[in-house]
């Protein structure tokens, strides 16, 4: 009997066969990435439970248990579960959830381990969402009971499933941190009124498959294959934080055009509450870009850019007023706001002066750029709560500290009176501690510059890339909501560097990084 069966064949052909026969069905779903004596003894039991045993497994796509995961691909892990004599079917499941699978399947019996049977303990918040499903299709859940071991944890360790300077970065940090603490400060960060304010950008991406060059001229000879739009800017920052807290207002000046508003409301107005002002002078700010891909690696790589973004947004005073006002409301009732300055002409003198003074906790990024010239400097400001920013702007604000990131990162640090990090690259990022934690008062007056704060190094947590594009903005979003909830920066630093990675490997801004998926990152880097 051929085990391994898709979903359509399962449930059209398979389960009304097996129904007839008066059968009982047991239902077991996970990643599978290293089959070991836990999930022998976990699949025995199940199988001792109902007449058939169905094993589904996800597929690499959606797996978010952190770089080099799945360690194993989708053909090899359904092979060693098809081998196992009390395994009856096995399929692929496409999907973050099992959802797809148990409307396939309609188990009688969805069985989990023992360490899934407190559900007020499920740090995704899935258990509860998977067992109504499958109550509503006439099953129930089941536990079985044993030993309990960790494929995340031998895959570490044993195969070196993470590199070595992942390696010794956590055994350091899990002396310090634990997933409590995270879930902590991710509690604390739901309660908080969140207040995004810049550009909305409309990410548009048309891919592209190069021929060559062109025979008379030294450009790319290309056909075009297909494109898609995404909610970029401000927009991306806020669906990130979303995912986070319930509690999230987008401010911004955005165009008239009804099939934008279309596009946006339809992409943000489940999520979030809006605070848009239509200008009719502007249209809403545009991003094309063009790529070729290579899918066998799931690579994109940028061959040119147009923007839509005039030279000088200078909008009408009307449209200016009424954003103020908006704003100053706003910042009234907000705990913590946001701050997206991609230098495009939303946020002028006095939007940032009034931002300055009246937020509580101010979470600020100022971008460098091409259609800013580079001239939008982060040191502009004079007061934030925390900051991020990458290397080229801070070489841009600090050019005679070129060659030492650190002390630039300082220097930086002292100018805005807070904490806050540097985003590195494939080299991680940096987090320097809050002013409230500092030895002197002064880093001009220090005898010794790098006594005067601590600066905490954190790898990169990706050994893949698809698109850059994005993943600084998720660094931000999850980095600053962890500061404003009052985490050590050491944390917040440890919590953006696994929402980097996961904006790394998403194309543009298509998904939002979702809070399930950070922490489910989180709780295999501790795993070691």
């Amino acid at each position: 009997m051929e085990k391994i069966v898709d979903k359509a064949t399962f449930r059209e052909e398979t389960r009304p066969k097996l129904k007839k026969a008066g059968k009982t069905i047991a239902l077991c779903h996970g990643v599978f990435d290293l089959v070991h004596p836990g999930h022998i003894i976990h699949l025995q039991q199940a199988k001792q439970m109902a007449d058939i045993l169905v094993v589904s497994v996800t597929a690499a796509e959606y797996v978010r248990k952190g770089p080099g995961r799945p360690y194993f691909n989708d053909e090899m892990r359904l092979k060693v579960l098809e081998a196992l004599e009390c395994v009856d079917y096995v399929m692929l499941s496409e999907g973050y959830t099992a959802d797809d699978i148990v409307e396939s399947v309609e188990p009688d019996l969805y069985i989990k381990g023992e360490e899934y049977a407190k559900e007020s303990e499920d740090i995704t918040g899935k258990i509860t969402a998977e067992r109504e499903l499958v109550e509503r299709h006439g099953g129930k859940m089941a536990y079985t009971t044993g030993a309990v071991f960790s494929s995340t944890k031998l895959i570490n360790t044993a195969l070196a499933g993470l590199p070595e300077d992942v390696i010794r970065y956590m055994e350091g940090f899990v002396g310090r941190y634990s997933m409590d603490d995270i879930k902590k400060y991710a509690e604390k960060a739901e309660k908080l009124k969140v207040l995004v304010v810049g550009d909305v950008i409309i990410d548009k991406y048309t891919y592209c498959n190069i021929h060559g060059l062109m025979s008379k001229d030294t450009g790319y000879s290309s056909g075009l294959e297909y494109s898609e739009e995404y909610l970029g800017g401000a927009a991306a920052i806020a669906r990130h934080l979303s995912s986070f807290t319930e509690n999230v207002t987008l401010m911004s000046i955005v165009g008239n055009e009804e099939e934008m508003r279309l596009t946006l409301f339809d992409g943000l107005a489940d999520r979030m509450r809006l605070k848009f002002t239509y200008s009719g002078s502007f249209p809403t700010i545009i991003k094309h870009r063009y790529l070729t891909r290579n899918a066998k690696r799931e690579e994109y790589r940028k061959i040119f850019s147009i923007n839509n973004i005039p030279e000088i947004l200078s909008y009408e005073k009307a449209v200016r007023e009424a954003f103020q006002r908006g704003l100053a409301e706003k910042l009234e009732e907000s705990d913590v706001v946001f701050l997206c300055d991609f230098g495009h002409g939303l946020v002028d003198e006095e939007a940032k002066q009034l931002i300055q003074e009246k937020a509580k906790y101010l979470v600020l990024n100022c971008q460098t750029n091409s259609t800013n010239h580079g001239m939008n400097i982060i040191t502009k400001y004079n007061r934030a709560d925390a900051f991020t920013l990458d290397q080229k702007e801070l070489k841009l604000a600090y050019p005679a500290d070129m060659s030492d990131e650190q002390t630039g990162l300082r220097k930086l640090s002292a100018h805005l009176g807070c904490g806050g990090w540097l985003t590195r690259g494939s080299e991680g990022a940096y987090g320097i501690e809050r002013q409230s934690d500092r030895k002197c008062q002064d880093i001009y007056e220090c005898q010794d510059i790098y006594e005067c704060q601590d600066i905490y190094e954190c790898p990169a947590f990706t050994l893949t890339v698809k698109d850059t594009v994005g993943a600084g903005d998720a660094f931000y979003s999850i980095a600053g909501l962890y500061a404003a909830a009052g985490a050590p920066t050491e944390l917040g630093t440890f919590m953006g560097n696994i929402a980097g990675a996961l904006g790394a490997n998403i194309v543009g801004n298509k998904e939002a990084v979702e809070k399930v998926n950070v922490l489910k990152y989180a709780g295999t880097l501790l795993n070691i």
